[in-house]
């Protein structure tokens, strides 16, 4: 029995370094299930171009987008598990299986984790004319008026909405939710006060608030951003223990072999420490990682977790 499974196993270690030996020996097909000029979609045209020239085939970018990420999704988890189809994923990845009440897919069973690219952090903002100079002043009125300052977010269930949920959680504050669908509307709305108040991606808002025409009050990450030095945790604002950060990993169809994964997760690690994709990502409060496949796994399965208390906490579903 011994014998049998040695050979086996063999037999499949053999296989999988048979199927990246020649790996990759032509384009490669990069599914992004966002729109074009979204943050998935930026920080994957970037990781694409310099991923490509580290394994000498050009990778070539697709927006499958809608759905919170589904369709495009479903597209990858349906591909040959040969490495030619590959697929980004963000936070929503992990949040969709507790929103929605039915999935095409297996958020877990039918994905090979292969890395983190890296996180975005969020930042909380107000209208440059707002009355809140600090989160001090804006939970200091949430507290005195229940119900009556409202925030903003890319969607029900997006992780802009969820980190409005936590900050009410551990605040202690009752604000209410207003759902958009995407965020260019929701910076529109926040920079004329129509919105009191939103999460919104690093990437998404730093100019507007480094040009003045937002004011960043809190920054969702443990510690401070080296793009907004001068903008709190929200730790440091008085919320202690917050922390939520957005997240983008490379995946690929479930059974991709070990071999191909090994060959693309050091090639994706090599990637994002070049100076090229350090310099075009890292100003706009990109954080790179290029995590092991791994962590990778380890990642999603702590997001799912945390993402099933928070969707529960906000008594949201989608059909």
């Amino acid at each position: 029995m011994l014998a049998s499974c040695a050979l086996a196993l063999g037999a499949l270690c053999a296989a999988s370094a048979a199927a990246a030996a020649g790996y990759p020996d032509r384009p490669i097909r990069l599914i992004v299930p966002t729109s074009p000029g979204s943050t998935a979609d930026v920080v994957a045209r970037v990781v694409a171009e310099n991923l490509g020239k580290a394994l000498a085939q050009p990778m070539i970018v697709e927006n499958l987008a809608g759905a919170a990420g589904i369709p495009g999704t479903r597209q990858l988890v349906s591909a040959k598990p040969d490495g030619y189809t590959l697929g980004i994923v963000s936070s929503n990845h992990a949040i969709n299986p507790s929103l929605y009440k039915s999935m095409p897919y297996d958020a877990v069973k039918d994905i090979t984790p292969i890395s983190v690219i890296g996180t975005t952090p969020l930042v909380v903002v107000v209208a440059e004319n707002a009355p809140y100079k600090t989160m001090a002043d804006l939970l200091k009125a949430a507290r005195e008026q229940p119900g009556k300052i409202n925030y903003g977010s890319s969607g029900t269930g997006s992780v802009l909405h969820l980190a409005g949920e936590l900050l009410k959680s551990k605040a202690g504050v009752d604000m209410m939710h207003i759902p958009y669908k995407g965020g260019n509307a929701l910076i529109t709305d926040v920079m004329s006060g129509q919105v009191q108040v939103a999460f919104l991606a690093t990437p998404s808002v730093l100019a507007q608030v480094q040009a003045g025409k937002l004011r960043a009050l809190a920054v969702s990450t443990p510690q401070r951003l080296a793009v907004l030095p001068d903008v709190p945790t929200l730790d440091e604002a008085g919320v202690k223990g917050y922390s939520y950060d957005a997240w983008i990993s490379l995946i690929g169809p479930a059974g991709l072999p070990a071999g191909i994964v090994q060959t693309l997760q050091a090639a994706t690690a090599r990637t994002m420490q070049e100076p090229a994709v350090l310099k075009a990502l890292s100003p706009q409060g990109f954080v790179a990682q290029g995590s092991s496949a791994e962590q990778a796994s380890q990642t999603l399965a702590a997001e799912i977790t945390k993402s099933q208390a928070l969707v529960k906490a906000a008594g949201v579903a989608v059909e």
